[in-house]
């Protein structure tokens, strides 16, 4: 079993696109079942949903606003899943209801063992 990470982004900056409360249920609870189903299975290792604030540290340690406020699609949150390849990752990955959204995307990305303590 190798590790991946599942990043999931939307826009949560501009306020038309932003769901109405009882949608927001809708969507948590569409979420918590996705994830309830790879912890069914034992593949989920952890995950968190991030805040919309915060500050880009660039080359010369120039700090500027971000994450990356010129563009609509921030980062929201991500997962780390357990699968036996790259394909059955891909597979946990497309059934993320994040993609529901219109213009919503889901990366997944191979853990590489490199900060791992040995």
């Amino acid at each position: 079993m190798e590790e991946y990470l599942i990043l999931m982004r939307l826009d949560l900056l501009t306020k038309e696109t932003q769901p109405s409360p009882e949608q927001l249920q809708i969507y948590m609870q569409q979420y918590r079942e996705w994830v309830n189903s790879i912890v069914t299975k034992k593949k989920f290792l952890s995950g968190t949903a991030l805040s919309t604030e915060g500050r880009v540290i660039q080359h010369n340690t120039i700090v500027t606003d971000g994450p990356f406020v010129e563009t609509k699609e921030s980062l929201a949150g991500f997962i780390t899943i357990l699968a036996e390849s790259f394909e059955e990752a891909l597979g946990i990955a497309k059934q993320c209801p994040i993609l529901l959204g219109e213009g919503n995307s889901v990366e997944i990305r191979k853990i590489m063992g490199i900060h791992k303590e040995e």
